[in-house]
């Protein structure tokens, strides 16, 4: 790393460590992300889980890094020959001074190609309204004839027919071959659907293939092959694939199923289920037409009833009742005016009893004798108030009695000239008293006097 006498004095000089700072800078000032595409060799993942290979091409390589958490992210896993497309930018590794690419994106480089341009096809078609709810086609009720556009030896059309033959055998089911993989299938399949088209035999056309990778299904991303769906005047349906796959034809098919043994269920009829059906139809047509005859039967007998009553027989019957109508209606004319007399001369005598001189005096004497009762009752009510009172006062006259008093336990005293002695020493020792008591008197002795 010596330099010479002459250039030592015009240069600066660097160490290996500074020499390799300033490739590192230039390198990555100067080159942006790039694109960039080759094949995977010495792959090699440590524990650290960060990515280290080395790409390369027919004459050249150059080593990679792909730090976590972006080389966690892959959906696939690299390994040694595997052609891939790479975003990365331009690193120099200054321990070995060495440049490599830091790699942020990475993706097998076939498929990665294809599905850049399904997504450009795709968001073309759908700016011009290929995929648009309003222009899909409904599919009839029930199809007569169905035309399967697929590889005659492929497993779909098996599973297909399988389907059929258990739900709805009675379909009409055309198989129209073509390859369903290649360079030639996408142009095959156009123009088998144009033939079908224009055959006006079949009520439905069934564009459909088996699983595979994203080359083998690329067919079905055809340009010209969406644009004959799109146009196509018969409902198409696409089952092409698996459940995951999809491609531009099922974008723009009228109805898409996510294999082909479910598009065989959607276009034909659940046989046990179609024949329940009947037997609910048959049930409620029997029961119609039940009461449809019930409804001739009584509009019949109605009209044998009318037949009957234009008969001369009915006809005199029916003189006869009018005549007797008429009978009664005169006896009715006759008698209601006797009887409407007999009713005013009831009403007279009526009268006349009302306003006779007996029956008057029996009324008055009635209302004599009525008031009697009252003026009893008013009097025998007086006196039992009156008496009422007169035992309320003796009560209260009794309550208020000295008399009470001696019945509470009590004694009046007297002295020999029948005066109260009201004080005890008002009398003396040896003096005789009366002790008044409720039911007598008792003869008493004055012992002494204790104040």
């Amino acid at each position: 790393m010596a330099m010479t006498q002459a250039s030592r004095s015009d240069a600066q000089i660097l160490t290996p460590t500074g020499l390799n700072r300033l490739v590192r800078d230039l390198l990555e000032d100067s080159l942006p992300l790039i694109w960039i595409e080759g094949e995977l060799s010495n792959v090699a993942r440590p524990a650290s889980g960060h990515l280290y290979f080395t790409l390369k091409d027919s004459q050249a390589q150059v080593r990679c890094a792909m730090f976590k958490p972006k080389s966690s992210w892959l959906k696939f896993r690299p390994a040694d020959g595997l052609q891939v497309l790479m975003r990365a930018r331009v690193g120099f590794y200054e321990p070995r001074g060495e440049f490599q690419l830091i790699v942020d994106h990475m993706e097998p480089a076939g498929e990665g190609a294809l599905q850049r341009e399904f997504e450009q096809l795709k968001t073309r078609l759908a700016a011009e309204g290929l995929f648009a709810a309003e222009h899909k086609q409904a599919l009839p009720t029930y199809l007569r004839r169905i035309a399967v556009i697929t590889s005659p030896s492929g497993a779909a059309i098996r599973d297909v027919l399988s389907v059929w033959a258990r739900r709805f055998p009675l379909v009409d089911a055309e198989i129209l071959p073509v390859p369903v993989q290649g360079r030639e299938a996408a142009a095959a399949m156009v123009t088998m659907l144009h033939k079908a088209e224009r055959s006006q035999r079949y009520d439905a056309i069934l564009l459909t293939r088996g699983g595979g990778s994203m080359e083998d299904l690329w067919c079905f991303n055809d340009e010209a092959l969406a644009r004959a769906i799109y146009a196509s005047a018969v409902p198409v349906v696409s089952a092409v694939g698996h459940e995951i796959d999809f491609t531009i034809a099922d974008l723009v098919a009228d109805l898409r199923a996510p294999t082909p043994s479910a598009a065989a269920e959607l276009l034909v009829p659940d046989r046990a289920a179609l024949l329940h059906r009947l037997q609910q139809w048959q049930g409620r047509l029997l029961k119609q037409t039940g009461h449809d005859l019930q409804r001739r039967r009584q509009q019949l007998d109605h009209l044998q009833i009318r037949l009957a009553g234009q008969q001369p027989l009915a006809r005199l019957e029916r003189g006869r009742e009018r005549l007797e109508q008429l009978r009664q209606r005169l006896l009715t004319t006759w008698t209601t005016p006797q009887r409407q007399r007999r009713q005013q001369v009831q009403h007279l005598h009526e009268r006349w009893q009302l306003l006779s001189p007996q029956r008057q005096l029996s009324a008055q004497a009635q209302q004599l004798q009525g008031l009697q009762q009252r003026l009893q009752r008013a009097l025998q009510q007086n006196m039992e108030q009156r008496s009422q009172r007169l035992r309320q006062a003796g009560h209260n006259l009794h309550a208020s009695s000295p008399l009470a008093t001696l019945e509470r336990g009590y004694a009046i005293l007297l002295d020999q000239q029948g005066q109260v002695v009201r004080r005890a020493d008002a009398a003396v020792p040896g003096q005789r008293l009366q002790g008044r008591l409720a039911d007598g008197t008792l003869s008493l002795q004055v012992l002494d006097n204790i104040d």
